[in-house]
């Protein structure tokens, strides 16, 4: 069973950095794609990053230019890091992992992973 925990949330003012982590267990040999998600409340989840074992990254619109993703492979870790935040980024931040994926179009969309962390808090203030 895949297990995936995030974590590196915080509080932090406009203008700030905060690196997430998501930690996984219980994955499998095989392609895979790791996804950050974001989830305002009143808000839809929207696609923040996503990752996959290639090494092919495709970012939304929302952190283009703010956001890297990468990873500690050894860890089994897929680290969000994100710069010059700002208070429209708070939110809950969730990673997602799908097996027996690569990144294409259209793979930056929840619908698209089985497994998902409980999230982290992200707060900005102004």
């Amino acid at each position: 069973q895949v297990q995936l925990a995030e974590s590196g949330g915080g509080s932090v003012p406009a203008g700030g950095s905060l690196r997430l982590a998501c930690a996984a267990s219980g994955v499998t040999a095989g392609t895979w794609c790791v996804a950050w998600f974001r989830q305002a409340p009143g808000k839809e989840r929207e696609g923040v990053a996503v990752l996959d074992s290639r090494g092919n990254t495709n970012y939304g619109d929302s952190m283009k230019g703010r956001s890297t993703i990468n990873e500690d492979a050894a860890k089994k870790i897929v680290y969000l890091n994100m710069d010059n935040l700002q208070p429209d980024d708070t939110a809950t931040y969730y990673c997602a992992r799908k097996s027996f994926c690569v990144v294409v179009p259209g793979v930056l969309r929840a619908a698209v992973y089985a497994y998902w962390g409980r999230g982290t808090q992200v707060t900005v203030s102004s």
